[in-house]
């Protein structure tokens, strides 16, 4: 049988070195192929060194690996199937603990290797503010990329008890690092009153519901775009595996018909973060993350 890709790259003394991570990899019929040959890279990042509340999604990217064996190749809601496309996983990003600015710096070397070799990065978290640098990262190469936010909070304060770099302060972090692309945001349903205000003359936000994607792929067009999925923009009915839960949120169906009209769009890269598998001793949570990693993938898959 044909292995997961399981090349991970870790930068030291400006070396790249490639490690074998076996153990970690995806080993599924749909995300087979090598790395040389892919076209949509996975990798995770077990990082929740900043989580305000519940800890505990560092433990997401290796779960939706134990859990995705399970579900079907072939997506119907998008017609397509994973065994059609060159998918790779790389494994876990190896972090350390207890230095988030070294941590981020990783990812974000990580990101550029990916980035250089012409592949479509789709990350694992892992708690939100990972998200950051992977979008550094791809800004780096696409200077007019937009922003495509699903949450169930604004993450756009300025600070979080004096720190800037958190989970809650992440799309701050993304919006100043912005050139000419905007952010827009959709299902937001929680946050301080300063971060509602910012919103309003720096974001595009559309509180309480995924309604107007359309009106952001028309606004758009083709250039580059980058969504990063928090999956607390669900209702914790359905997904309660998630150290900040908030009531409210969108259904399974809309979500899924929000990242269809994805294939729309220029998209070149994504994450999905915020699964803390320990809260929902079900699996139902783990199962909702991988069925949108599969919807993620395919979209970015068929992204010529």
């Amino acid at each position: 049988m044909k292995m997961a890709c399981s090349v991970t790259h870790i930068m030291k003394d400006n070396e790249v070195i490639r490690m074998l991570k076996n153990q970690r990899a995806i080993i599924h019929e749909g995300i087979l192929s090598d790395y040389d040959e892919s076209q949509v890279v996975v990798f995770g990042i077990p990082f929740d060194g900043t989580v305000s509340y519940r800890p505990g999604a560092r433990f997401g990217p290796q779960m939706i690996r134990n859990e995705l064996d399970g579900l079907e190749t072939y997506s119907p809601y998008l017609e397509k199937d994973m065994v059609d496309y060159n998918l790779c996983d790389l494994g876990d990003l190896p972090l350390p603990f207890g230095n988030t600015e070294k941590v981020l710096d990783l990812i974000e070397k990580e990101v550029d290797i990916l980035l250089e070799d012409n592949k479509r990065v789709l990350a694992i978290g892992g708690e939100h503010l990972v998200s950051y640098p992977v979008i550094k990262a791809h800004l780096k190469k696409y200077k007019d990329m937009h922003i495509i936010h699903f949450d169930a909070h604004a993450d756009l304060r300025d600070d979080y008890l004096e720190e800037k770099l958190s989970h809650a302060t992440v799309m701050r972090r993304v919006y100043e690092q912005l050139d000419t692309g905007e952010v827009w945001q959709f299902g937001i349903r929680s946050g301080t009153k300063e971060e509602f205000q910012f919103a309003k003359s720096h974001t595009n936000m559309h509180a309480f519901n995924l309604e107007g994607i359309e009106q952001a792929i028309q606004a758009i067009g083709n250039r580059p775009v980058y969504v990063t999925i928090d999956l607390d923009v669900l209702d914790p009915s359905i997904f309660s595996g998630t150290g900040t839960p908030e009531p409210g949120g969108a259904s399974f169906t809309e979500l899924m018909d929000a990242i269809g009209k994805l294939t729309q769009l220029n998209l070149i890269g994504g994450d999905i973060v915020e699964l803390s598998p320990s809260y929902d001793q079900s699996g139902v949570s783990t199962i909702v993350a991988c069925k949108v990693l599969r919807e993620l993938l395919l979209v970015l898959g068929d992204n010529k």
